[in-house]
């Protein structure tokens, strides 16, 4: 059965990591949903998080092949059960009268977002949390107009110590 994995890899943070990575990838036709990538405690290690939809053999096989590069450290599967995941959502939503306005910062205030940009025409929001809560908020000011969308895709650590 076809699901999301959610795969969290530290790799040497060196040029050219990033480019292998993809590349896996690409040769394997795996499609990546996701991909964030960034420092971690360690000044050496960056995190990749990546989302890849398939079965658990696709899972099982993305695995295999990321632990065969030299440049990775370490792979872990993280599943919703025992990981915290988290997203990061810019979106320009069209409110070009006071009551718009109004009606999209009450919004972003049931979802705990922020205004952060505000013109004549346009409120920008920032909304943070899982994809359920961002599609949300999506869904709720797509009647609304929405300008432009930028989503930071998932990022996620495992529970726990």
């Amino acid at each position: 059965m076809e699901h999301k994995h959610i795969i969290s890899v530290l790799v040497l943070h060196k040029p050219g990591v990033l480019q292998r990575i993809s590349g896996l990838f690409t040769r394997r036709w795996f499609n990546i949903s996701s991909m964030t990538v960034g420092s971690t405690e360690n000044p050496d290690v960056a995190r990749m998080t990546i989302v890849v939809q398939g079965d658990d053999t696709v899972l099982e096989q993305v695995v295999k092949q990321l632990n065969k590069l030299v440049e990775v450290v370490k792979v872990t599967d993280l599943n919703s059960k025992k990981s915290v995941q988290r997203e990061l959502c810019l979106v320009k939503v069209y409110a070009p009268t006071e009551d718009s306005k109004s009606q999209v910062i009450q919004y972003a205030n049931i979802f705990r977002g922020k205004i952060i940009d505000l013109s004549t025409e346009t409120l920008t929001v920032e909304i943070t949390g899982d994809e359920q809560k961002v599609n949300a908020f999506l869904d709720l000011v797509r009647p609304m107009g929405i300008k432009e969308i930028a989503r930071t895709g998932l990022t996620a650590l495992m529970r726990g110590s």
